[in-house]
């Protein structure tokens, strides 16, 4: 049983954000990753929220040709090899996202040559994972925004996640002073606020997108409406930023759901930077190095979280985990998940039950992932 071939293929996948009178159709990038062994199983594993033909030519061009012929069970020889393959100085990056893909397509048909659930392979301490619903995007309107928030809550989400900064930091050229931004997002955060009462756990995402200053004055001015964590506050998740922000503010904050090595969670955790550590199984480096994380949240204390959407791969590694909890339900993410996988869980009164089906449960529909490449999409769309 040896690997016969990797191979990737790059989608652009069209998506409409938002319901009813109010949305917008964009693209979101997703990589599909295949390992097909030479008794002919396939095993599938995606990457997300990068430049989809990079991954692809990386997987194509150079790992397929190191990996043919080892053993698909042999997951750590593998990975350390795609590291120093990919990665031989640490630069993560593209290489992450790669390494990522190919490491959950090796689980998938782990869990099928064995006949068990990834989950359970993980150590499978539970068999549901409770999950966030991130609903709230830039192109709502305040009152928008709160009717989307109802309507999730009506659903039977008691856990929203909306963003905030909106790029506000790639964006001053137009102009668009960082100040006037967060004074606007107090005021949408207070709309969802009111919208939904206190008892729903209101989660805000920033996506790298201000400055430390801006970071601090916008946690300072929603302290009252009782945020459950702030991820990704400052640029580039800058540590000290990070550990600063950390020591003036009540609210608890998050971040790694676009970090590539484990010594960044490290570092994270040991300058006491953030509350939850989320590292993506999709972009992370896959479940063999997020596991390696968790353990680090586990040894310092420290919760640990889904961030970064891909819901139906990260699951996988919630349940598994004793320390395992939150899951990003992402709602554009999962409208990509549906065009390209077929057997994909619906959540219940906010929580995802996992598959028994050996894998991951669900299956690439090959046919319209062969007509969804074949689309011409829009650049650069990258993540709504």
């Amino acid at each position: 049983m040896k690997i016969a071939s990797v191979r990737a293929t790059p989608l652009n996948l069209p998506v409409t954000v938002g319901s009813g009178a109010r949305t917008k159709s964009t693209f979101l990038s997703m990589c599909l990753v295949e390992v097909e062994l030479d008794d002919g199983r396939i095993g599938s594993g995606i990457t997300a929220i990068t430049e989809e033909e990079v991954i692809a030519s990386i997987v194509n061009d150079i790992a397929h040709h190191a990996l043919v012929g080892m053993d698909p069970l042999r997951h750590e020889q593998v990975w350390d090899k795609l590291f120093w393959l990919l990665t031989p100085r640490g630069q993560s990056g593209y290489a992450s996202h790669a390494i990522a893909a190919i490491d959950l397509a090796l689980w998938d048909l782990k869990g099928q040559i064995l006949g068990q659930p990834v989950w359970k392979l993980l150590g499978g301490a539970r068999a549901q994972v409770p999950v966030y619903a991130t609903f709230g995007f830039a192109f709502f309107e305040r009152d928008e925004l709160a009717a989307a928030a109802q309507a999730w809550v009506e659903r039977g989400f008691k856990r929203l996640k909306m963003t905030v900064g909106h790029h506000a930091l790639q964006r001053r050229d137009e102009p668009r002073p960082l100040a006037q931004v967060i004074r606007e997002d107090v005021e949408r955060i207070r709309a969802v606020r009111e919208a939904v009462g206190p008892e729903v756990q209101i989660y805000i995402d920033a996506n790298c997108s201000l400055d430390y200053f801006h970071a601090q004055a916008l946690a300072q001015r929603i302290e009252e409406y009782g945020i459950t964590f702030f991820e990704e506050p400052v640029a580039q998740n800058d540590i000290p930023n990070l550990a600063k922000l950390r020591a003036k503010t009540s609210i608890p904050l998050a971040a790694g759901q676009n970090e590539g090595l484990a010594s960044r969670f490290r570092d994270m955790l040991a300058a006491q930077a953030v509350d939850v550590v989320q590292p993506n199984a999709c972009i992370s480096g896959g479940y063999t190095q997020c596991l390696k994380i968790a353990g680090m949240a586990a040894a310092f204390n420290a919760s640990f979280a889904n961030g970064g959407a891909w819901p139906h791969h990260n699951m996988h590694l919630h349940a598994g985990l004793a320390n395992g909890s939150l899951v990003e339900y992402h709602s554009v993410a999962v409208e990509c998940c549906k065009l390209v996988f077929d057997g994909l869980p619906e959540p219940t009164d906010g929580v995802l039950a996992l598959p028994e089906t050996p894998g991951l449960g669900f299956r690439p529909n090959r046919e319209r992932v062969a007509e969804l490449a074949k689309r011409p999409g829009s650049r650069g769309a990258g993540k709504a």
